[in-house]
Order: structure tokens, then sequence, then C-alpha cells
């Protein structure tokens, strides 16, 4: 699965990171860490969108800040002649459920906004290890529940709300996809949009092993944001944080998943597609062997990673 060589466009973005001289976020406390990953990623507000609001609701552990992001053309309302309610996607940020921030997110979230025509709804769950596993996954499915419930004030249409999330993100929406389909909260979302999602828990794996110490994501990272995400080694067997124990992936809304060849989480990505095809979830898995974690993020100066945000936003436009 993996590439001879990282593409060139992406190892040089990388060589200019790597030479800031930056520590691993697994030999940083958390609070360094995070204040890290927000000055890294929160950038100018690129590209623009036709409108912006910070908003919250009362979720199930206290108040849940909000981003909507609505590109051109999509509607504040419902029922005004020739008025045609948007697309949707709750979108789910990465950072091991332990960093992330709206602002550091919010680059991607518009990239979304305008290459798929939907509107965007990017949500600040907490954070471990102050709100361990399942706090986040309760976020997840109450943000989901909460666009659907508000659907006309936001302008969407109920029925054509999906998902996306990266990285740990991506673990967060098949668990809110997963409580869907188990118990009918969430509302079920119209698809799910994974950008190479942690969804195993197996640190043996060929590419854990081929990609142990990067780049941008090393298995020492990951040991470290799964030391703070799980409560106990018990939570590890839970499906609805560790998405490949689940007994079955079947049944749940169409999933792309995206998979990078230099990323310590590629098999996790490609035994997740793999299931959800064998057991009866349609699934597109676009991979890019010459890739590595996180690419969608660069893609200003990767033409790889516009690639593929021009597919996986293709993807979001048929299935919503």
């Amino acid at each position: 699965m993996r590439a001879d060589e990282l593409d060139p466009d992406l190892a040089a973005a990388i060589a200019e990171i790597e030479s800031l001289g930056l520590p691993a976020w697994s030999d940083l406390s958390v609070d360094a860490a995070r204040r890290l990953e927000d000055d890294l990623f929160s950038g100018p507000p690129e590209p623009p969108v036709d409108d912006v609001r910070d908003l919250a609701f009362d979720g199930p552990h206290g108040e849940v800040p909000v981003r909507v992001y609505r590109p051109e053309g999509a509607t504040e309302a419902t029922g005004g002649a020739g008025d045609r309610a948007a697309r949707a996607l709750v979108h789910l940020h990465g950072g091991g459920w332990t960093l992330g921030t709206l602002d550091s997110v919010d680059g991607i979230c518009r990239e979304l906004a305008v290459r798929a025509d939907a509107v965007v709804v990017s949500v600040d769950y907490r954070l471990a290890p102050e709100h361990p596993f399942p706090v986040a996954v309760d976020e997840a499915a109450a943000a989901l529940e909460w666009v659907a419930g508000t659907a006309d004030a936001l302008g969407v249409d109920p029925d054509r709300i999906g998902v996306s999330g990266t990285s740990a993100g991506g673990a967060l929406a098949v668990a809110a996809s997963l409580r869907a389909r188990e118990f009918g909260d969430p509302p079920t979302p119209a698809g799910q949009f994974l950008l190479y999602p942690i969804a195993g828990r197996d640190f043996e794996t060929d590419s854990y092993r081929e990609n142990a110490d990067g780049p941008l994501l090393t298995r020492e990272d990951m040991r470290w944001f799964y030391e703070r995400y799980l409560r106990s080694p018990v939570d590890a067997a839970n499906p609805y944080a560790v998405p490949l124990e689940a007994a079955d992936l079947g049944d749940l809304p169409p999933a792309t998943v995206v998979t990078a060849g230099f990323d310590p989480l590629r098999d996790d990505g490609v035994a997740l597609a793999d299931r959800f095809e064998r057991e009866g979830t349609p699934v597109e898995h676009r991979h890019y062997p010459a890739m590595a974690h996180g690419f969608c993020s660069l893609a200003d100066g990767v033409a790889t990673a516009e690639t593929a945000l021009a597919a996986v936003a293709a993807d979001v436009r048929e299935r919503l």
C-alpha cells in the first residue's frame, strides 16, 4: 500500500514544518501540545465563505460551542419563494481527542463548505484527559441531533445532514453513526466522510511499523493520545472508542474513507473500508499512496491534497 517515495510537494511542506525544530506531541505536556497545535494550524480565514457564526447548544455535559460556515448561495431559512434548504456537514476535528480548537480546524471547514456547497457545523467537543471517553462521543452525537432539530433555523435539509471527521474526528463520526444505528439517537446521518480516521488500536500493524517515526504523526503520539482518551483498558474494547472493535459495521450510512500511504493509521483506515464493504455499508475508499497523515490540510501547496479534497467534496454533493 505504501509508495516508494513521499510526494515531492508534501515532502517540501514537511521539511518546512520540521525546520522549525518542533517536538513530537508525545514529548509535550497537554497544555503545551494544545498551544503548539493551535499556533501551527490556525491561519488566515481562507477560502472566504458567505457567513461564519459562532453559536452553542446545550449538550449532555454542558454548553458545546459550534462554528457554522455558510457558503455563498446557501439559504438562511426555508419556506421562501425559490428557497432550497442546504446540505449540511457536522464536522469533528482531529487531534487525538486531546488537541484541537475551532480556529485550528477553520481552514478545512471553509474548504469543505465551499467545495461541497454545504453548511458546515464545526463542533468544539470537550477534550481529554479532562473529559475522557465517552464525553466526546456524547457531544458528537448531540451535535448531529442539534443540527437536525434546528434544521429550519439553520436553513438546512434534515434529510441531507452528513458527518465528517479527520483522524480522531473520524472515529467520533463512526461512533455517532453506530449510535444512530443502535438507538436512533442521534438521527442517522445521510453520509460519513472520514479522512485518515483512527479506527483501531493495534500499534503493530504494517503501517505503524513503517511509519513509527512519522512524518507528522508517530506511533508514540498515538499511544500518548489513547492513554489520555481512554479511562481504562476496558474502554479499548468499546466500539464507540475503537470502531474496529464493532461486531458489525454494516447498515451504516454510505461512507468515504481517505487513507494515506505514509500514515501510521493507514491500515486502520483500510481495514475500516474493507469491513464496510464486506459487511454491507456502501463505501468509497480513496487511497493516496504518496501522502502522509493530515495531508488534506496542506491543499494550498500540495496538488494531491487538492485532488483529494475535491474528490471528498464531490462525494458529499453526490450523497447529500
